[in-house]
């Protein structure tokens, strides 16, 4: 279980630790009698499917192109802000926080998970599927597990800070202290769209997570 939740982490992780080493669908074929290599390729294709579904959905397009739009006509369009780039992380970043308020304990369960494998392990299953492999990605899985910055995300202006980390690594103006009420402003749109953009009928929401029945047209 514990690799698996980490091979669903594992392409998002690699774009920050090693952007040179991608895992694709077809170097995910695995001997079956290995099963913690087994259990890795089942998390990578997870994240794989959902990720090229989640980002070709008209929820997602609506709601990325509404953030991305309120930051640049907040901020201007000529001062090195990336709309589009913006509005496509922090309504990520956006959702992840609906999912742990919505979804009680989920975010401790994910960490406790990540907590349970070994980032050196980790790091040689992607060695064994990866033609060049990385010595990059044991090191970002030890320091994800200790900064724990998925929990910043349920504060505005913490949420803006991690936000500005990923401006600065990828050159772009940081975003000014005032961004964080857009934030604050999205995270309401997002929380109200929340089966828009991860469907019921597609994903398994515990029942603590869904409308009464009176709230359903």
């Amino acid at each position: 279980m514990a690799l698996r939740v980490a091979g669903t982490g594992t392409p998002d992780m690699l774009s920050v630790a090693d952007r040179r080493v991608r895992l694709r669908e077809r170097m995910l074929k695995h001997d079956d009698a290995d099963p913690r290599l087994a259990a890795f390729c089942d998390g990578v294709r997870r994240h794989l499917h959902d990720d090229g579904w989640f980002h070709s959905t008209r929820a997602f397009a609506e709601v990325t192109a509404h953030l991305g739009v309120t930051l640049r006509e907040t901020f201007g369009p000529g001062d090195g802000f990336r709309s589009g780039f913006l509005g496509h992380i922090g309504m990520e970043m956006l959702l992840d926080d609906v999912l742990r308020e919505r979804i009680p304990g989920c975010l401790d369960r994910y960490y406790d998970a990540v907590d349970a494998v070994d980032p050196e392990e980790v790091q040689a299953l992607v060695d064994r599927l990866h033609p060049t492999g990385t010595d990059r990605l044991a090191k970002l899985i030890r320091g994800f597990r200790e900064a724990r910055f998925l929990e910043d995300y349920a504060d505005p202006s913490r949420l803006l800070f991690r936000m500005n980390q990923v401006c600065k690594r990828v050159k772009l103006t940081p975003l000014p202290e005032e961004a964080s009420g857009v934030l604050a402003e999205a995270r309401t749109m997002v929380d109200d769209r929340r089966f828009d953009l991860l469907p019921p009928a597609r994903y398994d929401w515990p029942a603590v997570a869904l409308p009464p029945l009176s709230d359903v047209p």
